[in-house]
């Protein structure tokens, strides 16, 4: 079993057997144990990141309300998050855009390159849309920054007939289901690996997004099982709902 902890909170963050796949088996794990045990075998090594801001909320565009306060989630596509983060290379930043969908974890939108612009957002925006063809009265949330405020961000958004919806200004835990989402990519491949160039890094965080994310990563909001396997069982269910009604 392997384990990555911060040292400076004690909190442990879990490799191939997580705490969470731990739980849903019926183990007792006690974070303070391991903690102790691998502080006890000089084990605790987590590099510091230099920091970079990817959030430009200092802009003259329109800033929209926060309505997935409001939402009470019954299925997919009716919240998307989107979120924006830095991945460091050997010799230069790239950032990385995803949206993923509220109720059931999914990644269904990535973008990865070197320019920190509307188009990197757009191109994640654009991949959504085609792989879940959302009906109207989607809500998309984001925070603040100007690539999501854009003219043609927004003009996108509302040729679909999607409502826009924003973090309120200084509020982080609006957006915290992104920022957990950014967390758990980072410490899990980014940290882990260092990508030679930009196409090392996508190949690599692609595989990880669609493979082991998408389909492996349990969550205990989903009663332990990967997105896409959550997903899959929500369509059964729709199809013998439907099937009991035509029955009657």
């Amino acid at each position: 079993m392997r384990f990555s902890v911060l040292p400076w909170s004690g909190r442990i963050t879990d490799g191939q057997a997580s705490r969470k796949s731990c739980a849903a088996k019926g183990w007792t794990v006690n974070p303070k144990r391991v903690y102790r045990l691998m502080r006890e075998d000089n084990l605790l090594c987590v590099r510091q990141r230099k920091f970079l801001v990817t959030t430009d909320s200092n802009h003259t565009r329109r800033i929209y309300p926060n309505l997935a306060r409001q939402l009470v989630l019954t299925g997919v596509n009716r919240l998307w998050i989107a979120d924006i983060t830095y991945i460091r290379l050997r010799e230069e930043f790239v950032f990385l855009a995803a949206i993923l969908d509220a109720f059931s974890r999914r990644v269904i939108g990535w973008a990865l390159d070197r320019n920190l612009d509307d188009e990197l957002t757009l191109t994640t925006l654009r991949r959504a849309l085609t792989s879940r063809a959302p009906l109207p009265g989607l809500v998309h949330h984001s925070d603040r920054g100007s690539q999501y405020a854009s003219r043609d961000y927004i003009a996108l958004l509302e040729a679909n007939q999607i409502r826009i919806s924003m973090s309120r200004n200084g509020n982080p835990w609006d957006n915290a289901a992104g920022e957990s989402f950014m967390k758990t990519l980072k410490y899990k491949e980014v940290y882990r690996n260092e990508y030679r160039d930009l196409a090392e890094a996508r190949a690599c965080i692609g595989e990880f997004l669609e493979k082991v994310y998408n389909q492996k990563r349990l969550h205990s909001a989903l009663g332990y099982v990967p997105p896409a396997e959550f997903e899959a069982q929500l369509a059964a269910q729709t199809v013998e709902a439907a099937a009991r009604q035509l029955s009657w």
